[in-house]
């Protein structure tokens, strides 16, 4: 299929997203990457917006992230590229409140730093891997968890030419609820996957549960040789399961957090 896009970059909830479509209606459609990649390929994906037959078109970004916008005409012949641009989104209304009372200055304080620090998830899941392991299983996982409609980080959904590595890599860490690690030999022998490990450490020990190990070629007792708190972790095995039914129970444990 035949279609124009822009590249939005890293975008933020709220934002608007205005787009000037030149002579007919179209399909318009604003997609996070890994929606944005899924399309591409073909395969089923989740965007805002839809057959538009007026305008300029708006569209709100739902979350922060990196974003694009496609314009196609149904397989029908289109004029022009368009235009597209992005416009701040608007403010929320300001709330009155009566002065608080020195007695709930403490309570007020606590409820603020409460709120700051809420973090937007923007993936629902992160992918830590060895490149060795794509073919056989990250690439066909990312795709089974991307059809059954899970945001995910994997660096070939979100990494562009350019990118830098490690500032993207600590953004998927921060900003996705859920990390599946692909624990195999390759992974205990590679650097920068063990750095991505360590970060999901790091955010468990915040009391937040969401390490998802899987086993690929290794068993427990060379798991145990490497990080003894991982494989006291419910793992599951690509000696036992399917790709497919992994990234089946991998969405029901996030769909039910």
């Amino acid at each position: 299929m035949n279609f124009n896009y822009w590249d939005l970059g890293q975008r933020s909830r709220g934002e608007v997203v205005e787009i000037t479509l030149a002579g007919n209606a179209a399909n318009v459609r604003l997609m996070d990457s890994s929606n944005y990649s899924a399309f591409k390929a073909g395969r089923r994906h989740r965007f805002v917006g839809g057959h538009m037959t007026r305008s300029p078109v708006r569209l709100q970004i739902p979350s922060g992230g990196r974003w694009y916008v496609t314009v196609d005409y149904g397989g029908h012949a289109g004029r022009g590229r368009g235009s597209v641009r992005v416009l701040p989104g608007a403010l929320p209304p300001l709330r009155q409140q009566a002065m608080p009372s020195l007695g709930s200055i403490g309570d007020n304080v606590a409820s603020m730093l409460s709120e700051n620090d809420v973090v937007d998830r923007d993936w629902d899941v992160f992918i830590s891997h060895a490149t060795e392991d794509k073919d056989a299983v990250v690439r066909p996982l990312a795709v089974a968890l991307q059809d059954l409609g899970l945001r995910v980080w994997y660096d070939e959904f979100e990494l562009r030419i350019g990118s830098s590595l490690r500032r993207n890599i600590d953004q998927g860490l921060a900003k996705s609820r859920f990390g599946v690690v692909v624990l195999s030999p390759s992974f205990f022998s590679k650097n920068w996957p063990q750095y991505e490990l360590d970060g999901l450490v790091t955010r468990e020990m915040t009391g937040e549960q969401i390490i998802l190990p899987l086993w690929h070629k290794v068993t427990k007792a060379e798991v145990i040789a490497v990080s003894p708190s991982l494989a006291d972790k419910v793992a599951r095995s690509t000696s036992d399961l399917t790709v497919e039914e992994i990234a089946a129970e991998i969405a029901d444990v996030v769909g039910s957090s």
